[in-house]
């Protein structure tokens, strides 16, 4: 058997409320300057005003420069609000999207060179060494989990294609995931961030890699998300739902440092092609792909069916997959969320090429891609 290393450092604050700390929790690091990394829609929202009514005491600059995917661009200019500002930390406050902004701003804002040569593919990826400054995370989402993440997904400015980059040193010092600040999410949203934190454990369960640690962590996100999504989208004030699934998206964060699988590659090629929503590209290619990769692990199907509660065992879990999302209101083929039959050699291009699908419990190739997309279309 191989030699395996194992890492779960992340120190997390979770419960209602627990957004009040972040002010002492900067005050005992001596932290007085921090840069509040988000988006421009949630900037113009009471929930900002609310938490930065907390943070009295702290010099706040806000950076709201974050939309959509995020871009290298977007980074560089809040690394040049975090100089400017004089910054001696970082709050991010957000969705995957700001979050992942918040996680690189640091670094950009005292390194040299540009955010990307930081990226693991980058011909020649500069190393990021010694300690960046502070950075406290606190998701408004419960979907990509980019909170507990050591990685951030930066899109190409031009081309739209995500670039990753890695390190634990992007690791938060301090996660303070509070549910109440998932409360007035849309029911879209919700749906469409919460099927991104289902697929995250379910898909990091059945990579063939080697974790056993996060198959755990991966079922019991499973199980959470499967109990709480539709509550959460249906009765949105459920405050046990939003904790269940705040929760499942960290453990599906945490559990896919085993990697994904073939749903993500598709959806990586959506978003960069289409400019589809992470999470509603997922959903709206899950139960393709996992009815294709049902016939090569039908034993974890089985186990992922008790855990979300499906009826029929591994052979209804997809079945039960196309209910689920049904309920909370997502449906409709990928040609009815916009894609054309034009860009499908754009999207099995870039699907073939996602590091994604290389954990895939079934090999994909070229040819399987475009009969996936032609069967989700």
């Amino acid at each position: 058997m191989a030699i395996a290393g194992f890492s779960f450092p992340t120190a997390i604050r979770f419960g209602p409320g627990v957004r009040r700390e972040v002010a002492e929790h900067l005050r005992r690091r001596r932290l007085a300057r921090p840069l509040l990394v988000t988006d421009g829609a949630l900037a113009a929202l009471p929930l900002l005003a609310e938490f930065r009514s907390h943070l009295r005491g702290l010099e706040v600059e806000v950076y709201a420069g974050v939309s959509g995917n995020p871009t290298a661009q977007q980074v560089a200019n809040g690394a040049a609000a975090f100089r400017a500002h004089g910054a001696d930390c970082v709050i991010g406050f957000g969705g995957g999207a700001a979050l992942d902004v918040a996680k690189v701003v640091g670094l950009a804002a005292t390194r040299d060179g540009a955010i990307l040569e930081y990226a693991w593919d980058h011909p020649q990826a500069r190393a990021i060494e010694g300690e960046l400054p502070w950075f406290v995370a606190l998701p408004t989402t419960a979907g990509t989990g980019s909170e507990v993440g050591r990685s951030a997904v930066i899109s190409e400015d031009d081309t739209h294609l995500k670039r990753v980059v890695f390190s634990p040193a992007l690791l938060a010092r301090q996660v303070f995931a509070d549910p109440q600040l998932t409360l007035d999410l849309p029911p879209a949203v919700t749906a469409a961030t919460g099927m991104d934190a289902l697929t995250h454990n379910l898909e990091s369960y059945l990579s063939p890699a080697y974790h056993p640690l996060c198959d755990g962590i991966a079922l019991e996100g499973a199980r959470l998300a499967a109990r709480a999504l539709a509550q959460a989208v249906q009765q949105p004030h459920d405050l046990q739902a939003r904790s269940d699934m705040l929760m499942a998206a960290m453990m599906g964060a945490i559990a896919f440092q085993k990697d994904l699988g073939a749903v993500h590659a598709c959806a990586h090629a959506l978003g960069a092609v289409c400019g589809l929503h992470h999470g509603l590209a997922n959903a709206l290619m899950i139960d393709t792909v996992l009815d294709w990769n049902r016939a090569v692990v039908p034993q974890k199907f089985d186990e992922l069916a008790h855990a979300c509660a499906a009826p029929g065992g591994g052979a209804g879990l997809v079945a039960w997959l196309r209910d689920l999302k049904r309920r909370v209101g997502i449906q409709g083929t990928l040609a009815s969320h916009g894609v054309r039959r034009e860009q499908m050699p754009r999207l099995v291009e870039i699907a073939s090429r996602d590091i994604c699908h290389r954990t895939n419990p079934r090999p994909c190739t070229p040819a399987d891609f475009e009969r996936l997309f032609e069967e989700a279309f």
